[in-house]
């Protein structure tokens, strides 16, 4: 296999002279720039581009570890995060955990090992004291309030923002409010779980476990949560989803099930997805694509660590 020292003898020059050629590096002479690529030609010479990697120091590959690929939050923000990365001519190494411990390790082992230049964690399962091991290897960026911490991170404040959509619900009459969430673990639910304790104790409101709806994700996760309502003596009056895909899964079951959204149940999704437009759900939107920007930039950047928190904003419907 043709190498750079073939490649200068074949053309009569250096091998700082190839190098430079290879590199796209100006201070070449025309003459010389000619011979080099007429050796490249001839011999078919292919970089590299392991060796480029150890030369420069990166690979301009970014690890974005998600739990779901299918899931419109997710899809989302990978949008974002590839858009970006386009645009700086980075290339992404996808690595879906399915919330499995293991495989979130990887993309982290990734980083140790040199294969990427830098992780971005859509939704992490492991321990907090896992990714400070590998904060050595490089810069892990996560979608959660990471205040304080040696890791940056483009976040929506969730305890902020389900503490408002409750007061919503409350001013709009309802006293007897559940939410539904994709897992229980993990920070942003427990901010969650942190701001309905403290609104259902503000209110002197019941706290009734069985108004809490875990593992839900996906469109077919709302016709069960239906199912589930509809068994309880004293169900709830109104739900606050943290999914427009399972918002609109119990607004489609409470329809073909006769019960009357809003005026037996009201209804507040989260992300302003295009199913909540159709539907028309009140929803708490959230921009997934600027998050995959920020996220991106933040892997890539070199002046330390930073916090961005993502504003939301409150769209009115008819499920409330």
């Amino acid at each position: 296999m043709t190498n750079i020292r073939d490649l200068a003898k074949m053309a009569g020059v250096s091998v700082t002279t190839v190098s430079r050629v290879l590199n796209h590096h100006p201070y070449v002479s025309e003459e010389k720039r000619r011979k080099v690529l007429a050796a490249i030609e001839t011999s078919n010479y292919q970089q590299n581009i392991n060796a480029v990697h150890l030369s420069t120091g990166k690979t301009f590959l970014i690890g974005v570890v998600l739990p779901y690929s299918d899931h419109p939050y997710f899809a989302l923000m990978v949008k974002g995060i590839a858009n970006e990365a386009l645009n700086k001519n980075y290339n992404l190494v996808l690595i879906q955990t399915n919330y499995v411990e293991s495989r979130e390790l990887e993309g982290l082992n990734m980083l140790k090992q040199k294969q990427i230049d830098a992780l971005i964690i859509c939704s992490r399962i492991c321990e907090w004291s896992v990714i400070e091991e590998y904060i050595q290897y490089g810069p892990i960026v996560l979608c959660e309030k990471t205040l304080g911490k040696q890791a940056s991170s483009t976040f929506v404040d969730h305890y902020k923002v389900f503490h408002f959509a409750l007061e919503y619900l409350y001013e709009k009459g309802h006293r007897k409010i559940g939410y539904c969430i994709g897992r229980m673990s993990g920070s942003n639910s427990e901010y969650r779980e942190l701001a309905y304790r403290d609104f259902v104790n503000k209110h002197d409101l019941p706290n009734n476990p069985h108004y809490i709806f875990d593992h839900c994700l996906f469109l077919d996760d709302g016709y069960k949560v239906m199912e589930q309502i509809m068994e309880i003596d004293d169900p709830p009056t109104a739900l606050l989803v943290t999914s427009d895909q399972v918002a609109a899964g119990i607004v489609a079951s409470a329809t073909k099930n006769r019960i009357s959204i809003p005026n037996d149940l009201a209804v507040i999704g989260f992300d302003n997805q295009s199913i909540a437009k159709v539907m028309d759900i009140t929803t708490i939107e959230i921009p997934h694509v600027e998050m995959g920007r920020k996220l991106f930039l933040q892997a890539i950047d070199n002046c330390g660590i930073t916090y961005e928190e993502i504003p939301v904003r409150l769209i009115e419907r008819k499920t409330v």
